[in-house]
């Protein structure tokens, strides 16, 4: 067992016998060696607390939960008993790429201003096959901070972060669902948080997973946190805009095609969080104007389909549009 290894690969897990034990071999296949792997079986009823039992590597500690405790509470306790510098996180149903952790330990060596980094990530089915699907995220630390103003803009399966700082902001009890996501936007008002262009994990997409199991818990967590960023961005609203403003990130998801209302109230809502940022400076000018104009974009192609050549003269109109291609280049030249 090491005493002081230089990364903590936490893996919590409840009832995941069909699945541990591809995550916990994907981390001793890694190329980045000085590493803990940390277990943390959460009540499960099932054989996943003997499958882990069955890993005589020195460098795998398992902690049993007496019952189940949950998600904030097995993750702050995982967190409490990390012995690594860094952290890495990974769900107990996905799988690592075998340089993630190489490649993390590097960027957070040579960027010590960043809390934490995240990275893409490739979807495999309950088999554990590879997909065509990739999860991308955004690289920059002001794109992402502006893109958790709607949505989860870092998958928790691919992130490692400074132990010390997570001990400090830690996930809230309060947060069942979400708890990243809400850990995520604290930390980024504070600190600097990144994602790899490259896909360093895999996520597996099966029956059994949270979220699937959660739809109306997710969304009333996802509002609360909205809520919050709104309330400190300084943006008038109400909570019949709290959906809507959901939505501009899952259309494709959801099948949702926007009509006229929907494009009047989308191109109100963006251009009112801009001037909102004008007086607070809350984000990046630049990040949110990319925001919202790329918000604008889907939204408008999206109405396509229900509103044909309106739709796309609705847009050609919007003061969205305009310095959209001066915005792309200068990001491109900074």
């Amino acid at each position: 067992m090491l005493d002081n290894p230089k990364v903590t690969v936490f893996i919590p897990a409840y009832n995941r016998e069909k699945y541990i034990g591809d995550a916990i071999e994907s981390i001793l296949a890694q190329t980045f060696t000085n590493f803990e792997i940390l277990l943390i079986d959460d009540g499960s009823k099932d054989r996943t607390i003997e499958i882990m039992r069955s890993y005589q590597d020195s460098r795998v500690r398992i902690i049993r939960n007496e019952h189940n405790l949950g998600i904030p509470k097995t993750r702050n306790k995982g967190i409490e008993q990390a012995r690594g510098e860094f952290i890495a996180m990974l769900d107990s149903d996905d799988r690592a790429f075998p340089t993630r952790l190489e490649k993390q330990v590097n960027f957070l060596d040579a960027h010590h201003d960043f809390a934490q980094i995240g990275s893409w990530c490739r979807m495999m089915d309950e088999q554990g096959r590879p997909l065509k699907r990739i999860k991308r995220q955004p690289i920059y630390p002001e794109d992402v901070d502006i893109q958790l103003l709607f949505r989860c803009s870092l998958s928790n399966r691919s992130i490692m972060a400074r132990t010390k700082i997570l001990r400090e902001y830690g996930y809230r009890n309060d947060y069942p669902r979400c708890q990243d996501y809400d850990l995520h936007v604290r930390l980024a008002q504070k600190y600097k948080l990144g994602n790899l262009p490259e896909c360093l994990v895999y996520g597996r997409i099966h029956a059994d997973q949270i979220t699937s199991q959660t739809v109306e818990l997710g969304d009333e967590k996802k509002r609360a946190i909205i809520r919050h960023q709104l309330n400190v961005l300084g943006v008038p609203f109400t909570e019949e805009d709290l959906g809507p403003h959901l939505t501009l990130s899952r259309m494709r998801k959801s099948q949702f095609t926007p009509d006229y209302d929907y494009l009047q109230w989308a191109e109100n809502w963006l251009l009112n969080l801009q001037e909102a940022n004008l007086q607070t400076h809350r984000y990046s000018q630049r990040a949110i104007a990319q925001a919202v104009r790329e918000k604008w974009i889907r939204t408008c192609w999206a109405a396509w389909n229900g509103m044909g050549w309106k739709a796309l003269k609705y847009y050609f109109h919007s003061p969205l549009r305009k310095s959209l291609g001066n915005t792309i280049r200068e990001r491109v030249l900074t």
